[in-house]
C-alpha cells in the first residue's frame, strides 16, 4: 500500500476510559513482597505508591503537554503510523529520526526532542506501540520497521537525507537504515551499538569481545525472563496486563528501573536498593505517562510482537558517518565491535551517566552530543 500524506493528530482520551482506569486502580488488590524474592526493579511498597499516584493523577494536564508537540498520522505499508514532527525555523536544518524501544513510547523521547530546536525532529510511535497501529498483515520485523521509517522520512516528509537514532528494538532498525540506505542517512547516532549475529559472536577470537559476550550470556538467566515470556507466551501475558492497570504498571516500571542508570555508575545488571531512585532520571510523571499510553491504546500485546516475530537480521557494515556513545548498561562494549560495523566511526565515547534509555535519562547531554556530531558533519553551522 502506498504511503499517504500526513494527517494532524491530537491525543484526546475519552473520559469514560479515564473513569474506568481510576476505578480499577482504586480497586487494586496489592500483594506484599514474597519472602526471599529475587532482587528486581519493583517492590510492593513502590508499587503501592505508584498506584496511588496514578489514581489521583491529572492526565488532562499531561495530555495538554503532549499535544504541544505537533503530531500526525500517515498510512505506511498497512499500518497507521503516529509521529511527532517538530520543525526547525530554518528549512535547511538537518532532519533527525528519534526512535524508542520497549517498554517505552514516543513520549519518553520528547524532552530530548524539545532540546533540539535547530533540527527537524521526527519521533514516531513504532508500529503496534501507543497510537500507531500494528501491521494488519504479516510479521512485525526489524526489516519491515526500517522500511516504514525510511518511507516516513523520505516519501511522507520529504527529507532526502536524515540522521537516525534508535534504542532497544529500534537500535537494529537504525543500523538497518544506515546499512540499507547510505545515500539517504547522513549519519547514525548509537547508544545501543551494533551487536553481531550469534554466528559472528562464536567466530570472534578477540579476548575483549569474548569476555563481553560471556558476560551477556551469564546475565541471560536472571535478566531475560521478560523477553522469553513475551516471545513464547505473548497473548497469555497480554491478557493479564491489558486487563489490570496495576499489573501493567508493575511490568513496565520494573524495566524502567532496572535498565536505567540507577544508582549512578552502577555495573550492568545491578539493582537499586530502592526503586524510587529511578525518579532521579525518569520522573514519576514520565513513568505514569508511559503506563497511561499503553493502557488507553491497549497496545501492550502488539508491543510484544517484535519479541516473537522478529528474526536475527544479518546486515552489511555501513560507511555512513557514525557517533557511538556507549550507555552504562553496556559499559564493557568493545570498541573493536563498533569499528567493525561502523566503518566511518567519527566518535566513540562511553557515557558517564545514562543507561538503556539514554536520550530520556540524560537528554541535555545527548542533545549536546548530537549537536556536536551534526556540526562535525557540516550539517550545522
Amino acid at each position: 500500500m502506498p504511503s499517504a500524506a500526513p494527517r494532524p493528530f491530537r491525543i484526546d482520551v475519552p473520559e469514560t476510559v479515564l473513569h474506568d482506569l481510576r476505578a480499577r486502580l482504586d480497586a487494586a488488590r496489592l500483594l506484599d513482597d514474597s519472602p526471599r524474592r529475587p532482587a528486581s526493579g519493583m517492590t510492593a511498597a513502590y508499587l503501592r505508591e505508584l498506584v496511588s499516584s496514578w489514581a489521583a493523577w491529572d492526565w488532562r494536564a499531561r495530555e495538554e503537554w503532549l499535544n504541544e508537540s505537533p503530531q500526525f498520522t500517515a498510512t505506511i505499508d498497512d499500518a497507521e503510523l503516529h509521529f511527532v514532527h517538530r520543525r526547525a525555523s530554518d528549512p535547511s536544518a538537518p532532519a533527525l529520526l528519534v526512535m524508542h524501544g520497549w517498554p517505552h513510547t514516543f513520549a519518553l523521547q520528547l524532552d530530548f526532542a524539545r532540546l533540539l530546536p535547530d533540527f527537524h525532529v521526527v519521533v514516531p510511535s513504532l508500529p503496534g506501540f501507543g497510537f500507531s497501529s500494528p501491521y494488519r498483515r504479516g510479521p512485525l520485523t526489524e526489516e519491515r520497521m526500517a522500511a516504514t521509517m525510511h518511507t516516513l522520512m523520505t516519501e511522507v516528509l520529504g527529507y532526502g537525507r536524515y540522521l537516525t537514532y534508535g534504542e532497544d528494538v529500534s537500535a537494529n532498525v537504525s543500523d538497518l537504515l544506515a546499512s540499507r540506505h547510505p545515500d539517504h542517512v547522513a549519519g547514525i547516532i548509537a547508544t545501543h551499538a551494533h551487536f553481531p549475529t550469534n554466528e559472528e559472536r562464536a567466530a570472534t577470537r578477540d579476548a575483549q569481545e569474548r569476555a563481553f559476550f560471556a558476560r551477556l550470556e551469564a546475565d541471560q538467566g536472571a535478566e531475560s525472563g521478560y523477553a522469553h515470556l513475551q516471545g513464547t507466551r505473548p497473548d497469555t501475558l497480554a491478557a493479564a496486563l491489558n486487563d489490570s492497570p496495576t499489573g501493567l504498571l508493575a511490568w513496565l516500571t520494573e524495566k524502567l528501573v532496572e535498565w536505567s542508570d540507577v544508582p549512578a555508575g552502577s555495573p550492568p545488571g545491578a539493582k537499586p536498593a530502592d526503586p524510587r531512585e529511578v525518579e532521579q532520571l525518569l520522573s514519576r510523571e514520565r513513568i505514569l505517562t508511559e503506563a497511561t499510553i499503553y493502557w488507553v491504546t491497549q497496545s501492550i500485546g502488539s508491543s510484544f510482537r517484535p519479541y516473537h516475530e522478529s528474526v536475527e537480521t544479518p546486515m552489511a557494515p555501513t560507511a555512513v558517518p557514525a557517533a557511538v556513545f556507549i550507555q552504562r548498561h553496556e559499559a564493557d562494549y568493545p570498541e573493536s565491535l563498533a569499528h567493525r560495523f561502523y566503518r566511518d566511526l567519527r566518535v566513540f565515547a562511553r557515557l558517564e551517566r545514562g543507561g538503556h534509555f539514554a536520550a530520556a535519562e540524560v537528554p541535555h547531554d545527548m542533545a549536546d552530543r548530537v549537536r556536536g556530531f551534526a556540526t562535525e558533519l557540516g550539517l550545522l553551522a
